[in-house]
């Protein structure tokens, strides 16, 4: 089947930066969201790394141009009925992951692939929301999207061959290098890495270092490039607890019970970068 329009639900930090790759790429994109501020935002700091990238010469101002023309911006999930393959990048809340995949099951053509970027939540119970479940499929990006390579391609126990093989082939053409998960909470990536992060708060939580001090024991001694903490407030720490609960509640594992010191933080609405305070401050 070939793809030329992709649909992008949600213009977050990883929506964004997943219409960006598609766009760059040469596809048409549709991006929705609930409102345009957010649109306004999303197209705002996808405008900004493509002018990054013109003043450090990797493209022309022609090219950056080109690919935000492809990219069209709307508030109404109808929109999607023009999309060949969408990809869902909301919020990490099961309940709302499920009415967007009713809604898409009956807007999209029957044909066309619906794919999650869930860090988390198992794809066969996104899919069983729709009467498409051989064509619902796993696409976890990493953040920042137009930057870090992997895609973890997570398939379901009712994913085709020819879903799974499609959305390989276009984790390729999008210039990323995709690895296979089976469908478990937190598949690969977040279940090992969750659980380091969850521990070092639990480093800061009973004095065993200062924030500073963790972060680099693990960037100077692991030789990682972000420190655990620095890292949550990247992500976003109601992001990291939401993913921290799914793997507990569906291992039911002691190992994964989220610290109280990240729940105390989540309830503060100190959430990291996206509202300027999480374990560091941000102007």
């Amino acid at each position: 089947m070939e793809i030329k329009t992709f649909g992008v639900i949600g213009a977050g930090q990883m929506g964004n930066g997943i219409a960006q790759v598609a766009a760059m790429s040469g596809l048409n994109v549709i991006m929705t969201d609930i409102s345009t501020e957010f649109l306004e935002r999303g197209l705002g700091n996808i405008t900004k790394l493509l002018t990054r990238g013109v003043d450090k010469g990797k493209f022309t101002a022609d090219e950056k141009d080109a690919v935000l023309g492809r990219i069209k911006t709307s508030t109404d999930l109808q929109d999607m009925q023009a999309a060949d393959f969408v990809v869902e990048a909301a919020t990490e809340n099961e309940a709302l992951k499920f009415k967007i995949f009713k809604d898409l099951d009956e807007i999209c053509a029957s044909h066309v692939i619906l794919s999650t970027n869930t860090s988390s939540i198992p794809i066969g119970r996104i899919a069983s929301q729709t009467k498409r479940p051989d064509k619902l499929i796993g696409m976890h990006f990493m953040n920042p999207v137009p930057v870090m390579k992997l895609v973890e391609v997570i398939r379901a126990l009712a994913t085709s061959d020819e879903t799974f093989d499609t959305t390989w082939e276009l984790a390729k053409k999008f210039g990323k290098t995709p690895a296979e998960a089976n469908d478990y909470p937190g598949f690969i990536a977040n279940r090992i890495l969750m659980p380091m992060i969850n521990e070092a708060v639990y480093c800061l939580y009973h004095g065993v270092g200062k924030r500073e001090d963790i972060d680099t024991v693990m960037k100077l001694g692991m030789n990682h490039p972000m420190g655990p903490l620095a890292l949550a407030d990247l992500i976003g720490l109601d992001t990291c607890l939401a993913i921290l609960e799914t793997i507990y509640s569906g291992f039911n594992d002691s190992k994964y019970r989220p610290c109280p010191l990240l729940r105390k933080y989540v309830e503060a609405g100190w959430l990291g970068r996206k509202t300027g305070r999480g374990f560091y401050e941000y102007k």
